[in-house]
């Protein structure tokens, strides 16, 4: 590729400031790099006393590790600074099928570990990570505004690319130029389409009902999910002693859920959850997105790429996306920093290759993991129903299997990226 006479104003631009590009910003602070990040609005800087928002990730060990190694020079890290906004460990969770009754129940203290990760509030998140980026003189935060053209590289006869960089035209007239655009603007990614990146995947035709609910037994910090024919049903344990829910139905039946006065909704809720919390006494407001699954056909373009939602979108049962999209940010440091060791392209293609080959595979085995439970436990045909209650009932008498299950869930791999390695 066409070295060209001068250079652009940044050698990184992220178009997305939520929990994955904010994160990916400030894991490439520090580096050399001139950094900018755009956003179509700031985070909440506060909230009211005993407020939690609606909106809450099951956020893994490997995220942890990455988040803690976000550290500026004088301060907290950035999960210190979410444990001071609040964040709720869970410590045991326990799954369950609703025709047949089989469980299989995993306690961190198999591993020796002190939680099999947090539930914490994504707002909680996203504000720790603003704040480090705010902080950092390398980065320039772009806020608010959107992105109204893009034009990338395109290769002609030769191998000669025109334009030399990338060039993201703004709302409000900016035109900035960058050595790697990085599209990290959730499932409906605009970075994407502008890209002609398509998508594959399909409608569940089912939406996940949110809400905060209170129940006359403790969680105990137990996370608990039971599995409907009609989707699962998870209880996430919060620090003030609610739970969050997320209840995953189709899209008729979450309409009538959510027409219902709250004392008809918690009746449907304490039949749903087999009352494993006993009564459950008070709810919050409900709202209910749809669910999806989804992913690129690419992840890279030359001066390009996408991570976290914009590449994929995972159904939540397992509460993974926000993981994943981490592990993305973190592998595309790792790409960057060894193209700068080896005197590479941070925006070239063997760069952004190297990116989409680590990341692609793993996404798309969880992706299709999550899918097959989906419609595995979903199923009542009475042999599925059978083999899939046999399945979990010998899964938990097997220590070692559910200690492997665990390790895996908690990101204790070796082939994890740098920072969310053990």
């Amino acid at each position: 590729m066409k070295t060209p006479d001068t250079e652009p104003p940044f050698d990184l631009l992220i178009v997305g400031g939520g929990m994955v590009g904010a994160a990916l910003a400030a894991a490439c602070s520090g580096q050399g790099l001139r950094i900018a990040v755009t956003e179509t609005r700031e985070p909440a800087r506060d909230w009211p006393a005993g407020e939690i928002d609606l909106r809450v990730s099951a956020l893994s060990r490997a995220s942890q590790r990455l988040l803690d190694r976000l550290r500026p020079r004088r301060g907290p890290s950035v999960w210190e600074r979410m444990t001071q906004l609040g964040v709720s460990p869970y410590r045991e969770m326990w799954v369950w099928d609703a025709i047949g009754g089989a469980s299989i129940h995993f306690d961190s203290a198999d591993l020796g570990e002190p939680d099999l990760g947090h539930i914490v509030e994504n707002r909680v998140t996203q504000l720790a990570l603003w704040e480090y980026l705010e902080a950092a003189p390398d980065v320039t935060l772009l806020c608010p505004v959107r992105g109204a053209a893009l034009t990338l590289p395109v290769v002609v006869p030769g191998g000669t690319a025109r334009p030399d960089w990338a060039r993201l035209t703004l709302s409000d007239g900016r035109c900035l130029t960058t050595r790697l655009l990085v599209g990290a603007d959730g499932r409906d990614s605009w970075v994407r389409a502008q890209a002609g990146i398509l998508t594959s995947g399909w409608d569940y035709d089912q939406q996940a009902i949110v809400a905060h609910v209170r129940t006359h037994e403790p969680h105990q910090e137990t996370a608990w999910q039971r599995f409907l024919p009609t989707g699962p049903l998870a209880f996430l344990p919060l620090a003030d002693g609610r739970s969050s829910i997320v209840w995953s139905v189709t899209e008729e039946r979450a309409r009538a859920l959510l027409a219902l006065d709250d004392a008809p909704f918690l009746g449907e809720l304490e039949q749903a959850s087999d009352r494993r919390l006993g009564t459950v006494t008070a709810v919050g407001r409900r709202v209910a997105f749809p669910l999806r699954l989804q992913h690129a056909d690419a992840y890279v373009r030359p001066r390009l790429a996408l991570i976290g939602d914009a590449a994929h979108a995972v159904h939540p049962l397992a509460g993974q996306g926000v993981n994943l999209g981490l592990l993305d940010a973190a592998q595309l440091v790792d790409e960057i920093g060894a193209a700068r060791e080896r005197g590479r392209d941070i925006g070239g293609l063997w760069t952004l290759r190297r990116y989409e080959r680590a990341r692609r595979g793993d996404n798309l085995r969880m992706l299709g993991a999550m899918d097959g439970f989906k419609r595995l436990f979903s199923n009542a045909n009475p042999l599925l129903v059978a083999a899939r209650n046999t399945g979990l009932a010998v899964a938990d008498r097997l220590l070692p299997l559910k200690r492997l299950l665990m390790a895996q869930a908690l990101g204790q791999g070796a082939d994890l990226p740098r920072l969310a390695r053990r």
